[in-house]
This record gives C-alpha cells, structure tokens and sequence, in this order.
C-alpha cells in the first residue's frame, strides 16, 4: 500500500479519534473520519495483547491485503482499523468477512458502486 494511502501521523489517528465517530463487531473497530481527499487513508492497530511482533504483523498484513482487494469500493475518508482479541485464530476468509462487515457498518466500502478516483 502505498505511504499516501496510510495515516502515519500521531495527529491524524488523534484527530481521527476525537472527531470520527466509532463502529465495532467481535473482532474490529473502526473508527472514521470523513475528509475530501482524492481516495481514502488508512491506519492499522493490533495490540501486543495479540501475540509478538511476527503475529502482529501477519495479522497487519492480512488486513491490507483485504483493503487492498476492496479499494475500488472504499469511501474517501481516513479511517483507523483496530484489531480485537480473537482476530489471530481467523482464517484469512473468516478475518475478510469480519472485516467487510464492520466496514459495511461504518459505511466506507459501498457494496457495488465503484467510487472513481483521481489519479
């Protein structure tokens, strides 16, 4: 993914925090920021509660692999991503189906409408 596409920032993920507003399943939380900007930024969270840093990563990994295959029907917004307890057992599938619903909550992916982008 590239870096424009990522909330890097300390500022950003407290703005995003305090002014977003917050939807949740078992597994995530997600926390969204409406912005207009050309396409949307993301930024990821996985707690050390979640296993060492290789788990962490995988689990890291996976989650922008599945944004990645959504991109085309994601919102223009900045949101953050939060993993929960039990997101290291998931199946990759299990983990994208988890995740989708929780976006679908939050209305950033839109199921069918491909939201055009500047280059």
């Amino acid at each position: 993914m590239k870096k424009s596409y990522r909330v890097k920032r300390e500022r950003d993920f407290n703005d995003i925090f305090t002014k977003g507003s917050n939807f949740a399943n078992r597994k995530f939380v997600v926390y969204k920021l409406e912005k207009g900007q050309a396409h949307f930024r993301v930024g990821i969270s996985v707690s050390k509660k979640l296993g060492n840093a290789v788990m962490r990563n995988r689990i890291k990994r996976r989650i922008r692999h599945v944004l990645i295959e959504l991109r085309d029907w994601l919102v223009t917004d900045d949101f953050v991503v939060i993993a929960r307890k039990g997101v290291e057992e998931l199946s990759y599938q299990e983990l994208k189906q988890n995740l989708l619903h929780v976006l679908k909550l939050a209305k950033i992916y839109q199921e069918g409408v491909v939201i055009e982008k500047e280059s």
